[in-house]
């Protein structure tokens, strides 16, 4: 656990943002050059409580000798650039992963794709909308869903990855799995990334099991599993305690760089917990990966709409993922790729104007 944390934030965009980062005025996120931050947002835990100061990011250097040195460290990580180690995925630029659930009760479109044919013209239909990245998940890890057998979750998607690459060997698969099982088929029939909603704790064998795949991960932040994790979540502080969970295991987990970090909105988390993540989004760039964030058609959305169908979620996801956007967020993953990729497109014309 951390004493200091560093959190980028106060951006500018487009013109503006290349104005001063030239006069030297802000500084690069992600050494982009169409997004810039001057202030800095320092966190300090002391005991049961938490503290934040803002400083203006020419004053690190009047800061005390220790302290100076963890900003520093975490400042070098904020600006430098994200290595574009997923297939065909640039990092500089805002990249969308569309859902393809072929599961009978996932919480949003359950049992809407799982025919063969329904699946891959999905897949077509998400592909041509704009998404450079298909997520496909065969077990529901709604909240309050249980664990089903490894070869039931592998019938159900096995028709989708055993035809994915011949068809669209371009665009990323990803696989959303908790099971080493289901990772290893899915990386021999060329899977490009592992999603996985237990921050790959489920399988204690997975990450050994994975070793001889060149397969990059998405490290998920879940507390409790699917069954339990909405039951009266807590934390100290859920900001930092989850930028503990990544530091730990991110040291502890991989012996290579090809990580994403996705916060897990609505796995663990109260609609307080889930606003300040996202509020809050830009802290976890100091950890130096691409950050994913799911939001689509999620509950946190329901409670402030009182849209109780998950379809009626289109307007409250798109507000999450444009500030998201403009917090420096690389990846979205979301179930309505065409209204979405219009909405990230009209938002930079405006924001880099």
């Amino acid at each position: 656990m951390r004493k200091y944390y560093t959190r980028a934030c106060n951006f500018y965009h487009g013109r503006v943002a290349k104005k001063l980062i030239q006069s030297k005025k802000a500084l690069p996120l992600n050494d982009k050059k169409n997004i810039a931050f001057d202030t800095l947002e320092i966190f300090k835990r002391k005991k049961s409580k938490v503290e934040s100061h803002l400083i203006y990011f020419k004053d690190v250097k009047k800061l005390r000798k220790n302290l100076k040195s963890i900003v520093k460290q975490d400042l070098k990580k904020i600006v430098s650039k994200r290595k574009n180690f997923l297939k065909n995925i640039n990092f500089s630029e805002p990249s969308i992963m569309g859902i393809l659930n072929l599961t009978p009760d996932s919480f949003s479109d359950g049992g809407k794709f799982n025919n063969k044919n329904k699946s891959l013209n999905h897949i077509l239909h998400m592909i041509k909308a704009g998404a450079k990245i298909i997520d496909v998940g065969g077990e529901s890890t709604r909240p309050g869903s249980k664990t089903i057998p490894a070869k039931t979750e592998w019938k159900r998607i096995e028709h989708v990855l055993r035809n994915f690459k011949k068809k669209y060997k371009f665009i990323c698969l990803s696989i959303d799995t908790r099971k080493s099982e289901i990772m290893i088929k899915g990386a021999k029939y060329g899977a490009d990334l592992i999603n996985d909603v237990s921050g790959f704790s489920y399988d204690k064998k997975l990450l050994s099991n994975l070793r001889n795949y060149n397969i990059s991960k998405v490290l998920h932040h879940m507390q409790g599993t699917p069954n339990t994790m909405q039951k009266n979540p807590k934390y100290k502080n859920v900001l930092l305690d989850i930028y503990d969970f990544f530091e730990k295991n991110i040291n502890k987990k991989f012996n290579d760089n090809k990580i994403i970090i996705d916060p897990g909105i609505g796995f663990g988390k109260n609609l307080k917990h889930n606003l300040t993540l996202i509020s809050k989004i830009s802290l976890f760039h100091s950890l130096g990966f691409p950050i994913l964030v799911g939001t689509s058609r999620k509950r946190f959305i329901s409670q402030i709409s009182g849209k109780h169908d998950s379809k009626d979620r289109i307007g409250g996801t798109l507000a999450s993922v444009l500030f998201l956007l403009s917090q420096g967020v690389q990846i979205f993953r979301v179930h309505d790729v065409n209204e979405v990729k219009q909405g990230i497109l009209v938002f930079k014309k405006i924001l880099l104007n």
